[in-house]
């Protein structure tokens, strides 16, 4: 193939050149530490502070309820483990289609001594708010789940889940990082206590996130040192990250409704056509509350990863799965939990979408992955 077609915008995006450009002055000219209290120091201080305000508009809350950290994963770590060390015992409620950060922290707070429910999701992926008020007790202290998932796309209603985690009085996090291309981040109107972001998933640098922690709420820190980030997460902050995160960020929210109508077009397109075309072939996740980007396929008689790596030897990228379990051999843990059978968790790939993918591309990745599955069936012949 004479050209390249990345299709892996849930794993990772590419920092877009205005975003860049934001950031450059920041590694070299203005590098300073942003705690000196020298004039090279407040500038780079004057830089966050700018961009942490900018943050705050977006997501409606105050810019100090706003915690930077490297990644969605601490995020992650931090809300659920900064909650139970801050409450010391209790009960919480996640679901087996969470991202790996949430349920590796799950099972560890259980070795401490907390209860964990793990709920299930539909066969689409989803959670309901009844599901959530069910598996309520009396010493419930966290209800943590992802706003959309990062392997099928599919939408939790996080709305209707605040409504029940609100009346009993529970504190809600949510694992946004997939969301701001597409949906509404607003904390305010989403109901919830924490929020995690990640900044590698909307065409911002890698290392760079945060965690909204709404005013009032408890939480003890994981990493110790200096009062950075109202002593929350110690350490030297990422300046030219957290620059290039609000620019970032505030791209998502102009463009995010003129983009998210044009991938559902491209998205709706590449799904009829993939089905129509190669026989033996499900679409995975749930079809109406889905990503626009998001598209996710079982080729029964074909192995993923074989699958994967034929198309990335042709120029196509896609993956098998969460890119924090690429390597493994293991069976996807969403598929699994939505009850999908052994034949459609091995041989299923995901496809994401972003703002390079054109139509003209897609039929060319259509056309290869039609002529590819074709053969490598001819090859394999699997029974299933």
């Amino acid at each position: 193939m004479s050209k390249s077609i990345y299709l892996d915008y849930a794993a990772a995006t590419p920092v877009r050149k205005e975003v860049l450009a934001e950031m450059k002055p920041y590694f070299s000219k203005q590098f300073a530490n942003p705690s000196s209290i020298h004039k090279f120091g407040e500038e780079a201080g004057l830089a966050v502070a700018t961009a942490r305000n900018k943050i705050a508009r977006i997501l409606d809350c105050d810019n100090s309820e706003i915690v930077f950290t490297s990644c969605g994963s601490e995020s992650i770590n931090l809300a659920i483990q900064g909650i139970a060390r801050a409450k010391g015992k209790g009960h919480i409620i996640t679901s087996r289609a969470e991202h790996a950060a949430t349920l590796r922290c799950s099972e560890w707070l259980e070795g401490q001594g907390f209860q964990v429910t793990y709920l299930d999701p539909s066969s689409t992926g989803l959670i309901s708010a009844s599901q959530v008020e069910s598996a309520i007790q009396e010493n419930t202290i966290l209800v943590s789940l992802v706003y959309a998932n990062n392997e099928v796309g599919t939408i939790n209603p996080i709305k209707e889940i605040s409504k029940v985690t609100t009346r009993y009085k529970l504190l809600f996090h949510v694992d946004a990082c997939q969301a701001p291309n597409y949906l509404d981040i607003n904390v305010k109107k989403l109901g919830v206590d924490l929020l995690t972001l990640n900044s590698s998933k909307i065409y911002g640098p890698k290392g760079i996130a945060l965690l909204y922690i709404k005013d009032g709420i408890k939480i003890k820190p994981l990493v110790f040192g200096g009062k950075q980030e109202h002593a929350l997460r110690a350490g030297t902050l990422n300046v030219p990250g957290v620059v290039g995160f609000a620019l970032s960020l505030q791209l998502s929210e102009l463009e995010k409704t003129k983009e998210s109508k044009r991938l559902t077009v491209l998205q709706t397109k590449f799904k009829d056509k993939i089905l129509n075309s190669i026989p033996d072939s499900y679409y995975n996740g749930h079809l109406g509350k889905r990503l626009p980007n998001n598209l996710n396929f079982s080729f029964l008689g074909v192995d993923a990863e074989t699958l994967v790596l034929t198309l990335s030897s042709q120029g196509i990228f896609v993956s098998s799965g969460s890119a924090c379990s690429a390597g493994t051999v293991k069976s996807s843990h969403v598929l699994e939990a939505m009850g999908l059978d052994e034949y459609r968790i091995q041989s299923s790939i995901r496809i994401s979408l972003g703002e390079s993918t054109t139509a003209t591309d897609l039929d060319l990745v259509a056309k290869t992955l039609i002529r590819t599955i074709n053969s490598l069936r001819k090859v394999s012949k699997a029974k299933y």
